[in-house]
């Protein structure tokens, strides 16, 4: 079977019946949960004893990143067994709304990274070693939003054997 020919059946088959994986972003509170989760991660990051306000802010942005980053863009397929392998060797990023890039959804989960940004590089003062920390996060969170690396595994990591590349 060609490429040609595995695509195809990869499209009717994601195209069968809903992804519950990568629907519930669009759902109602979903967006508010994502800011509940930075409150709660800048909150927990305060409360400890001998953390700076800087080194609290720059502490959730790191984790809110790597959260993020494992979430959307490293975990592969879905964790229902209804579809069939369908989704197999897409990340949740590459399943929300079918792909489609510059949805309202995408826009928002790119939005939130760039203004944890901002606000931690203004909580902590614009420290040239804390910027460049926040910074690399801040890129390595949007660098995996891009078109361009849509379905791309860089030098191979996290390729699945069978993804239709």
């Amino acid at each position: 079977m060609s490429d040609k020919d595995k695509r195809a059946f990869q499209t009717l088959d994601q195209s069968s019946m809903p992804n519950f994986n990568s629907s519930w972003v669009n759902y109602k509170g979903a967006w508010s949960t994502t800011i509940f989760v930075i409150v709660v991660l800048k909150t927990l990051f305060t409360v400890i004893p001998f953390i700076s306000p800087e080194a609290s802010w720059t502490l959730t942005n790191l984790t809110f990143n790597l959260g993020h980053y494992i979430m959307f863009h490293w975990v592969q397929g879905i964790p229902f067994d209804n579809n069939q392998g369908a989704y197999d060797g897409l990340t949740l990023w590459e399943q929300i709304d079918g792909g489609v890039q510059f949805t309202a959804t995408r826009k928002f989960l790119t939005a939130v990274p760039i203004v944890l940004f901002l606000l931690s590089t203004h909580y902590t003062h614009y420290d040239v070693f804390l910027f460049g920390i926040n910074f690399a996060a801040l890129m390595w969170v949007l660098v995996a939003k891009l078109p361009v690396m849509h379905r791309v595994r860089v030098f191979g990591i996290n390729k699945l054997d069978y993804d239709m590349d």
